[in-house]
């Protein structure tokens, strides 16, 4: 499915009935990584995963970065007249979650964070210099996105009421503290750490969350 905002075209996919809840992807990839885990939601929910522009099926711009991709969400909950849905990102789409609720958080109903940062300081140093690396071997505009993206203050959380789930891996790309701050700030967050996991590994083509998200939506 298609639809129009920003002057640009989003792609994403509608399954199932229920209260409607958003997938949004990392860097990089597409909705397709939720796959697995849609299969198990869409018994439960509506369920609108979206390509974000420059990835997938969306629109090429060379106008991004993850304010004018949240403002893309913003456009995409209004055009198809979706009302208080819940949303799951993931990295990047997290993040693109954040700035949504930044903004105006009574647009959500419940929010959940999968390996979110703040600042491109988050990152484990070594995780950081890899990434240096791959710009400059690449100079791949995604990659320049996480090196220079997001700048969001801690202290801003407070404003967000939504009850919030911040997942993040026990071998994640940032450091684990960030996690245990972001969860301490926002008013009505829990925490979950994903032992055994990875960044991505917990998320991609998984459906180990489906329990704990049933549980918190």
């Amino acid at each position: 499915m298609e639809i129009r905002v920003n002057d640009i075209t989003l792609h994403y996919t509608k399954e199932g009935n229920g209260l409607p809840i958003i997938l949004l992807h990392g860097n990089g990839e597409d909705h397709h990584i939720f796959d697995a885990l849609i299969l198990k939601l869409k018994n439960d929910f509506t369920v609108y995963a979206i390509d974000s522009r420059n990835h997938g099926l969306s629109s090429r711009t060379t106008d991004f970065g993850y304010e004018i991709m949240a403002t893309d969400i913003i456009g995409f909950i209004r055009n198809v007249g979706l009302q208080k849905p819940s949303i799951i990102g993931f990295s990047d789409g997290a993040i693109i979650s954040l700035l949504i609720a930044l903004q105006d958080n009574s647009i959500f109903n419940k929010i959940v964070l999968l390996g979110v940062n703040l600042k491109p300081s988050d990152f484990k140093e070594e995780n950081l210099e890899w990434l240096k690396t791959e710009y400059r071997n690449t100079n791949d505009p995604l990659l320049r996105l996480m090196l220079e993206e997001p700048n969001i203050e801690l202290d801003s959380l407070k404003s967000i009421s939504n009850p919030t789930l911040v997942v993040a891996a026990e071998d994640d790309l940032f450091k684990e503290q960030l996690f245990h701050d972001i969860t301490a700030i926002i008013p009505n967050a829990q925490l979950k750490i994903m032992n055994g996991y990875d960044h991505a590994g917990y998320v991609i083509d998984q459906d180990i969350l489906y329990n704990d998200l049933i549980e918190f939506l």
